[in-house]
């Protein structure tokens, strides 16, 4: 309770200081008016450019004036527009804010009824239908705990985006817009029949995204999106229906970087993943993703209170990133009068001046080249190229055969880290209503998914091969069978195009189902839910590698967890404007694929003692809905036990590759969200959104420190005292005041400004270990250094927009939208970063940490016309 009692009181105060106080002159001008009800206008005007289009929901005259005494009270629309969410996720986001903490896995995301959220890793990429904004825009659902027609839900929520043809309005939307953000330019193009006479409904959408430059200096954007939609409605029992959608893309990657590198280049966006060839710009980090999928959906309604949703999906594709890649570790990597490490990332610590301190005259050279040549402080393509050029190798016993081949063998290439997918999902939803006042939803979801990672070339760089052999294998032993990715082709010899390094696939299936239940009472509403789910993964293994010969390749052994889950909320209904609602839930999570094995990669050593996590929550809303106020005022409470961490990097106090692995995980989130939206007068309206969480590590996790190369533990069981660290990554506490004026002809015009605080980096567990100062005292200046986390500082933004809506005499609409983000261009705001894994206990600047900035002042141009 009291540390309850500390977040509402930094809460209020913040919220008295930064938003109230400049609104109460025009809240109480508008308490002496009488009450307004709001004016039927076009969808067009009422809609911001900042927000998401949700669904309107009309109230009756009864509804707005209402008897307090009233024994029949109408229950909470769960449609409401909710001024906090939409104001977090379009505000807030760019300042890598996340409602209550939570990560994206917590949020069940579905279309047309099939989740979507990745089998691998639990999240939803909304990539996967980038682009696609006309034909994604229906959705129905709720926020955090609640109820769901088509699915348990997640600690987060549940959204469903609507996609079933009939469902659309006929019109044909054409729209462009021009951005400076990720991308410069954006064409869409959107049909929709209805259902038409003949029982058929068709709606077809495509996009095309493109920047030879966006925001940061050497990122690129070049995608595309496709989308169709049928449905044949046979009779009004049955209709069947079809939805084909996919976005294949390609981007160019920004990066993170220390602040010394920030700070010689002058450039708080400074992207060390690029570099000049040939006098063209070129990115060693690409995005290439293309996952379409296939929706058969059918549409079954026995009765007027029965509806039955079946669908099967198919899901495949290809995703992959691509990074440098190198071998020989001693080789020289020059740049003009220096021979240093054969790291060719520019940004590397061995080529910043921070390193030689002890050498001022290298330090002072080093220092010039990063501030004045452009070829140093980038990759330097040339001498990548040159160094393959020259570097003639002979690999003996080629693929084990008694041949060799001699030519320039690539030190560095230009590789491709897949992760190609394919699944079978197959769902069943319910919806039952037995009176008016209960609802009845129960469904079985069954996924089958198989991804398959493996790495290719993608560039030689000027080679003719790449030699197939792990380089710190051969650097530790003696025996040759050591080093070879794959036993099976020793000696391997690949070219571009070919397989290398590690080859598996992730068999995960799932098999789920739950049933939800609600009542309408006059004065309560309540639910209750319940779900079990069945999880099975195992790693099927492609190659045969030299370190782990016994249980690398073919099927490893299937790892199984059943879980449940149970949540259950009410809402008390003071009056038809007053309302109290309280959610909870307690749930068990099966571990995810990615988390699950030491190194996947090259062996099917599953983390010992892995186990579900266990996930309790609950929350407290007082609610009001008024014709001039709107709010709503939520504490939450969440628990996550039983976590597993695992990170793998080079671990500079064991001189070795590692793999590192903490169990007994348990993270705490609890906070206040608040959010008032208020109508000023007739065309003025106004609000104010504020939220603040403590979201700290709850426990001593253990960790487990293995080798990558052989099975030999380094450390095992090492207490991390992580406890009451916060969760870092992201920002705690943010808040929100806007002013938006609706003309009633047709345009408004709006500004916001958005405070940030309470940012944490995200921490590195290692230095939080006995080991990490069992070297030190207290009063060394490297103890704080190693134990202590940063905390970032506050920032303010002003975002502005405004929006223009005409209707020609053919009763077609145009519609120009324009916002502004970040109006006063604040370029040195950290709005994140993160501890290197990698540490030197002696000096721990060695490795300093990384970070991100917010951008700075962009544009986002939006143009459409509807028929």
């Amino acid at each position: 309770m009291e540390a309850f009692y500390n977040l509402s009181f930094k809460l209020m105060r913040k919220i008295f200081l930064l938003f109230i106080i400049p609104l109460l002159a025009g809240i109480g001008m508008a308490a002496a008016q009488e009450p307004l009800v709001e004016e039927a206008v076009t969808d067009t005007l009422v809609t911001q450019q900042v927000q998401p289009e949700v669904p309107v929901i009309t109230l009756s005259t009864a509804d707005i004036e209402g008897d307090a005494d009233s024994h029949d009270i109408s229950s909470l629309l769960q449609g409401s527009r909710d001024i906090f969410m939409n104001t977090a996720g379009f505000n807030f986001g760019s300042a890598r804010f996340r409602v209550r903490g939570y990560d994206s896995e917590n949020t069940t995301v579905m279309i047309n009824g099939i989740p979507v959220n990745d089998p691998e890793t639990g999240r939803a990429f909304y990539s996967t239908w980038g682009g696609l904004n006309d034909a994604t825009r229906m959705s129905e659902g709720h926020n955090n705990i609640g109820f769901s027609r088509n699915s348990f839900g997640g600690l987060g929520g549940a959204t469903n985006i609507v996609t079933r043809a009939s469902q659309y309005s006929p019109n044909i939307r054409t729209t462009y817009s021009n951005s400076n953000r990720s991308y410069a330019h954006r064409a869409m193009f959107t049909y929709s029949t209805g259902l038409q006479d003949n029982g058929w409904a068709w709606t077809l959408s495509g996009s095309r995204r493109a920047a030879e430059e966006g925001y940061v200096k050497g990122t690129f954007y070049d995608a595309w999106a496709y989308f169709l939609s049928a449905e044949r409605k046979f009779n009004n029992e049955h209709s069947l229906g079809l939805i084909a959608f996919g976005a294949p893309s390609k981007t160019g990657r920004p990066g993170v970087a220390t602040q010394e590198a920030y700070d010689l280049t002058g450039d708080n966006f400074y992207n060390p993943n690029w570099g000049y060839q040939d006098g063209k710009v070129r990115n060693s980090r690409v995005n290439h993703y293309n996952t379409p999928w296939i929706i058969l959906s059918h549409y079954w309604t026995p009765g007027s209170n029965t509806e039955v949703t079946t669908s099967a999906a198919y899901t495949f594709g290809r995703g992959g990133s691509t990074a440098l890649n190198w071998y020989d570790s001693h080789a020289s990597y020059n740049q003009p009068g220096y021979q240093l490490a054969g790291d060719p990332r520019p940004d590397y610590y061995r080529w910043l001046p921070s390193y030689y301190a002890n050498d001022p005259a290298t330090q002072d050279l080093l220092t010039n080249l990063w501030m004045n040549d452009p070829y140093f402080r980038q990759i330097n393509w040339d001498w990548l190229y040159n160094a393959n050029y020259g570097n003639l190798f002979t690999v003996n016993n080629v693929n084990g055969s008694d041949q060799s081949q001699t030519g320039p063998r690539s030190k560095y290439i230009i590789e491709e880290r897949r992760n190609d997918r394919n699944q079978f999902t197959f769902n069943s939803n319910i919806n039952y209503r037995p009176s008016a006042t209960n609802t009845i939803t129960g469904g079985l979801n069954v996924s089958l998914a198989k991804t398959n990672q493996f790495k290719i070339i993608t560039d030689l760089l000027g080679g003719e091969f790449w030699y197939d052999i792990d380089q710190f294998a051969e650097r530790d032993f003696d025996d040759p069978n050591m080093s070879q990715n794959d036993l099976l082709n020793p000696n391997r010899v690949v070219k571009e195009g070919d397989r290398f390094g590690y080859d598996f696939t992730g068999n995960i299936n799932e098999y789920q189902a739950f049933a939800q239940s609600d009542w309408i009472l006059p004065s309560w509403d309540f639910y209750v839910a319940a779900s079990v789910s069945q999880t099975t993964f195992w790693r099927t293994g492609h190659m045969q590698n030299g370190r782990f010969p016994d249980n690398s390749l073919g099927d490893g052994e299937k790892q199984n967890f059943t879980n449940f889950g149970l949540k259950g909320g009410t809402t008390y209904k003071i009056t038809g404007r007053h309302y109290v609602t309280g959610n909870g839930m307690f749930m068990t999570r099966a571990p995810y694929f990615r988390d699950a094995y030491i190194s996947s990669r090259v062996r099917d050593d599953v983390i010992e003692g892995l186990t579900s996590e266990t996930i309790f929550s609950g929350d407290l809303n007082y609610i009001i809905r008024t014709p001039r106020i709107k709010s709503r005022l939520s504490a939450f409470y969440s628990e996550f036990r039983d976590q597993t961490w695992s990170r793998s990097f080079y671990h500079e106090e064991f001189r070795s590759f590692v793999n590192y692995i903490m169990t007994g995980v348990d993270t705490r989130h609890m906070g206040l969200e608040l959010g008032i939206d208020i109508n000023l007068s007739s065309t003025l309206s106004g609000y104010i959104v504020a939220g603040t969480g403590d979201y700290i590590y709850n426990s001593r996790p253990n960790v487990t420190i293995a080798r990558d190369n052989d099975r030999e533990v380094l450390a095992d069981q090492r207490t991390v005292y992580l406890k009451n660290y916060k969760i870092g990554g992201m920002t705690h506490t943010a808040g929100s005041v806007g002013l938006r004026y609706n003309d009633p002809r047709f345009w408004f015009v709006g500004v916001n400004a958005n405070y940030f605080d309470d940012i944490y980096i995200d921490i590195n567990p290692d230095r939080r270990t006995a080991d990490a100062v069992s070297n030190l005292v207290v009063s060394d200046p490297q103890w704080s250094q190693i134990l202590d986390q940063e905390r970032l500082g506050n920032n303010y933004t002003v975002d502005l927009f405004a929006g223009y809506s005409y209707r020609t005499r053919q009763r077609h609409f145009i519609t120009i939208n324009i916002s502004v983000s970040n109006l006063f261009d604040v370029t040195d705001f950290r709005i994140g970063g993160f501890e290197q894994l990698r540490y030197d206990s002696q000096d721990p600047g060695k490795f300093a940490s990384k970070y991100f900035y917010l951008y700075g002042r962009t544009y986002f141009l939006n143009l459409a016309y509807r028929i």
